[in-house]
């Protein structure tokens, strides 16, 4: 079947899933995932006994997933971030799909998670084929104004091309950058993961918790801007209770 959404906005079941009076349990789930993980626990086997014990549907416990983290990944995740005010003149490496989604996610109303690595995510899936939305001009626009306000030097957005419609979105970057004179390069490259694991001079841009546990320093971009642009996105606190603030 055909996608056929206009917007990036929530699950029909988010309502429920996210409801207020569910979010304690959420957040205690996030926490025994990260408990169970930081003791060598394999990730199947502990998500599903902390889903049980919380009765978390699926989608729920994708949430848990994406929110938690170990101990030690926290403690050298912290350690290698830095806030987009120190990026002035520098050049920046983004993670595209990553940034882009999570911006259009909080744009259209859907569900963004505050993790507990202090990363904003989302639950939206591409599945290979990435859709414009009526959100992705103006998420792009966003993004461009807040790295310009933070005087970021070049800003290199990455795509993979095994997703489709890469090219398509790529135009749009390019004429989005082009209209604001913002100096942006835009590469659609076979697997961005591995580059920007690896990039050696350049700020990383991303919450892929396999590039953050790679890279040499990272800024949580997407969260940036929906924290200055998006200011009634409904982001949901999950990590809050044991986070390092950086």
């Amino acid at each position: 079947m055909p996608d056929k959404r206009h917007h990036r906005g929530p699950h029909p079941q988010d309502a429920e899933l996210f409801a207020r009076e569910r979010w304690d349990d959420l957040r205690a789930a996030v926490s025994d995932l990260s408990w169970l993980l930081s003791r060598g626990y394999a990730q199947p086997s502990a998500l599903k006994i902390v889903g049980d014990r919380y009765n978390l549907e699926s989608r729920q416990r994708m949430a848990v997933m994406r929110c938690a983290c170990t101990d030690r990944q926290l403690a050298d995740r912290t350690a290698r971030r830095v806030g987009l005010h120190t990026l002035a003149g520098k050049n920046l490496a983004i993670d595209g799909y990553n940034v882009l989604t999570t911006i259009e996610v909080a744009l259209g109303g859907g569900v963004v998670l505050a993790a507990r690595d202090g990363c904003y995510r989302d639950i939206a899936s591409i599945h290979g084929t990435y859709r414009k939305v009526e959100e992705t001009v103006p998420a792009l626009e966003l993004a461009g104004e807040v790295l310009a306000n933070a005087d970021v030097g070049r800003c290199v957005w990455f795509l993979d091309a095994p997703v489709s419609n890469s090219g398509r979105l790529k135009g749009i970057m390019d004429d989005v950058a082009e209209a604001r004179r913002w100096a942006w390069e835009v590469r659609i490259i076979a697997n961005p993961d591995v580059v920007l694991s690896s990039e050696a001079e350049a700020v990383v841009a991303t919450a892929d918790s396999v590039i953050l546990d790679r890279c040499r320093l990272w800024v949580g971009l997407a969260g940036e801007v929906v924290r200055a642009k998006v200011p009634d996105a409904c982001v949901i606190e999950l990590g809050v209770s044991d986070r390092v603030q950086t």
